[in-house]
């Protein structure tokens, strides 16, 4: 747009302004509520004015191209639809198992595990810590005997496997699975969460020290990029970190800032960026502002090429390219009026779908009450199936780019997530950030004012605070099963009663001995698995290598 051309838009905006929109204001005076979910200020109108200094090749480009704003790939989902990856875990390894063959039948294409607290924090059925939470918020994997159980019946060559954990521990037990069916590892496609850092600063599910638990996640790293060319070692969550109370440029940032102490670890152990940089994945939540959302995935892809470009001094495309699950926020639904979440939902996929994602997961309306119905699950999956076959928005590439409020709001988050994260550099580094609590100060400040504007009802949740239902609504869910609670843990004190005793103490103390010496863990945490030694029990070696949480760590849990 050249300079005469750029006074006269100026000069029509002014007398639009003066006019047309002076009359419309004195009839109708405007909402107050102009910015978005994260608090950026929202404009009237936007215009070219608005991109002037953007550059079509060097800031917006092509798909598939660097940088890669408008896609992962030059054809979008024309090519490949984005994988239906719903989450699935509760009770047993074996009711989990019944589920996910249905959602498999119904459309599903990919898995995505999620374990109970006990599996996440260490300890099998039979400790006492997990008394009362067994399979409550996920699927309890306690030995290679329950891994087997939940993948009975799938081809697990043939479908990708993601879970919710970190380490070499359930990877052992999957990989033990895999030898006994004559699988090559490499034939094994799918993700471990592995984001010890989100684990610390977000979600307290972790056990040892954050810098042991760093050194397991390039333990992983390590084996996948030499073994399982088809398997991602880290999916890094910026869902977890947005649900659990941040605004999206906070997820953008300490997304990123995750990333790069990742990145940094893998290259200390002597591993390439275009060695693991395209085994990143990355786990985004799609929330509720339409807009926002949409604009901070397609920025945060072409952030993600400028870090590996820029930082690292790294030209390989496949390095360079953002891959990204997305699932619609938990925090989002409400448990007044929950049906509402339905449309929240579909509302969320849809923009993850126009953000770009590869792999989608909706949350199920009834998640505010308990664990998923089998309803609730077939409803999340066939609002993806609709997405997907019949609206059509995935026809062509990257819809809404070039839409003036798009790209300018896609700048507007860039940029800020870019302050952030030298923030976050000036500390030393993500690890330092969230080890002095930083993190979660920021966090926290952003999710009580949030909170303040819900109560003082200037934050409108539907159902909530404005246009309440004249009565609660009781809908079915899913409750703990006491009966499926005692199944596993006599299922996991008999699996310890008729294992080889000698083979599994061996193997026990085979995994201590080598992480004492630095060695990398999975090999040794296969072995183990193959020889009876349980979950509870590889983290017990573990602690007793690298010690517990410190009370220090514990302030910030």
């Amino acid at each position: 747009m050249g300079a005469s051309s750029n006074e006269d838009l100026q000069r029509l905006r002014r007398e639009w302004e003066e006019n047309e929109v002076k009359r419309a204001v004195e009839r109708m005076p405007e909402r107050p509520d102009t910015s978005s979910w994260s608090g950026l200020p929202i404009k009237r109108l936007y215009t070219p004015e608005d991109l002037a200094g953007t550059s079509y090749a060097d800031d917006i480009g092509f798909p598939g191209q660097f940088p890669f704003l408008r896609g992962a790939q030059p054809t979008g989902y024309r090519g490949k639809m984005w994988t239906r990856r719903p989450i699935t875990g509760f009770n047993t390894a074996r009711i989990t198992n019944e589920r996910v063959r249905q959602l498999l039948q119904a459309g599903q294409t990919g898995l995505h595990f999620v374990f109970d607290y006990p599996t996440l924090a260490g300890y099998d059925a039979d400790h006492p810590l997990a008394e009362g939470e067994i399979g409550v918020s996920g699927v309890p994997i306690n030995s290679i005997e329950d891994m087997r159980t939940l993948l009975d019946g799938i081809e697990i060559d043939k479908v990708s496997i993601s879970y919710s954990h970190w380490g070499p521990y359930i990877l052992s037990f999957l990989l033990a699975v895999a030898d006994e069916r004559g699988i090559p590892y490499s034939r094994i496609s799918g993700t471990t969460q592995g984001d010890v850092l989100m684990y610390f600063h977000s979600c307290p599910w972790w056990d040892l020290p954050l810098r042991a638990n760093m050194r397991l996640f390039v333990d992983v790293a390590e084996f996948t990029a030499r073994n399982m060319p088809r398997w991602n070692p880290i999916s890094i969550s910026g869902y977890n970190i947005r649900d659990g109370g941040c605004t999206a440029v906070q997820e953008m940032a300490f997304t990123f800032g995750d990333a790069i102490a990742y990145l940094d670890a893998c290259l200390e152990r002597g591993l390439k960026v275009e060695e693991i940089a395209p085994r990143f994945s990355f786990m985004l939540c799609a929330h509720i502002d339409f807009f926002e959302e949409i604009c901070k995935m397609r920025a945060m892809r072409r952030m993600w090429a400028r870090i590996i470009r820029d930082r690292y001094g790294c030209e390989h495309a496949p390095s360079q390219t953002l891959r990204f699950h997305a699932q619609t926020s938990g925090v989002a639904l409400t448990a007044q009026d929950p049906l509402n979440n339905v449309a929240r939902g579909a509302i969320q996929a849809m923009a993850a779908v126009l953000g770009g994602a590869q792999s989608l997961h909706i949350s199920c309306f009834d998640e505010t009450y308990g664990l998923p119905t089998e309803q609730a699950a077939r409803v999340s999956l066939n609002t993806q199936n609709v997405v997907a076959f019949e609206a059509r928005v995935g026809e062509t590439v990257d819809p809404l780019g070039g839409s003036y409020f798009v790209e300018t709001r896609t700048n507007e988050l860039e940029s800020e997530a870019w302050k952030m994260l030298s923030d976050i550099e000036r500390l030393g580094g993500m690890v330092a950030a969230a080890e002095s609590g930083w993190v979660r100060e920021q966090k926290l400040a952003w999710a009580r004012h949030y909170q303040k504007e819900v109560d003082e009802g200037s934050r409108v949740i539907v159902g909530v605070n404005r246009f309440q239902p004249s009565q609660q609504q009781s809908i079915p869910y899913t409750s703990p099963d006491e009966e499926a609670q005692r199944e596993q843990r006599e299922r996991t004190a008999a699996f310890k009663r008729n294992r080889n005793q000698a083979a599994a103490a061996a193997a026990k103390r085979a995994l201590a001995k080598c992480a004492a010496a630095g060695g990398n863990t999975v090999p040794a945490a296969i072995r183990a698995a193959r020889d009876g030694v349980t979950l509870g029990e590889m983290f017990e070696a573990m602690r007793s290598v690298h010690g517990e949480v410190s009370s220090e760590d514990k302030r910030y849990m």
